[in-house]
């Protein structure tokens, strides 16, 4: 928790009110590997995740069985099932740990309150979305415009470790490919 709290601090001052109500509405957890934290289509999502350490995936299942894998959380990075918070829904993603994982999990609800009743939070809080908008944005501009190998080499620049811990179909479901096709990129990459 003292990672998150230099982290804000370090782009504003906090007061130590506005700390203290950060502990209370968070919890350190440590999860193992293959725990799931939000199942797809659960009735209530209130949870989020700022992870400490070890990855985690959000993805969902379509209604033909296909997985499709929407984000890689890794350290310092937050993640959770925003569309079902926002729109008080049913779970659209599964979050499960690739690798034991330990992460802050806050109340959503109180999270997303938190600069009503700490002003000094806002700054933060308003960076943190605008840069998941831009993230998404060029996930979604990447898919459109680049080839299925240039996708492969901004994921490895952005996940430069996560191979060692993902499974093929992980990796292939993120970019947009099939199994077989991310096993003649990396074929064509050592060939080069």
């Amino acid at each position: 928790m003292k990672a998150l709290i230099n982290k804000i601090k370090s782009n504003q001052d906090l007061s130590l009110e506005a700390e203290a109500y950060l502990y209370a509405i968070s919890e350190k957890k440590t999860f193992s590997k293959g725990t799931v934290l939000i199942k797809q289509g659960q009735t209530t999502v209130n949870k989020v995740f700022f992870v400490l350490d070890g990855c985690l995936r959000s993805y969902c299942i379509d209604k033909n069985g296909k997985e499709h894998t929407l984000q890689f959380g890794i350290k310092d990075w937050w993640i959770s099932d925003y569309i079902a918070i926002h729109n008080n829904e049913s779970a659209t993603l599964a979050i499960e740990c690739l690798k034991a994982s330990t992460v802050i999990v806050f109340n959503a609800k109180k999270l997303n309150n938190i600069f009503t009743q700490f002003p000094e939070y806002e700054p933060f809080l308003r960076n943190l979305l605008e840069r998941h908008v831009v993230s998404l944005h060029q996930r979604i501009l990447n898919q459109l415009q680049l080839t299925a190998s240039e996708r492969y080499d901004l994921f490895l620049k952005q996940y430069p470790d996560i191979e060692q811990f993902t499974r093929n179909y992980h990796i292939a479901s993120y970019l947009g490919v099939t199994q077989e096709s991310l096993s003649r990129i990396r074929v064509e990459k050592i060939k080069k």
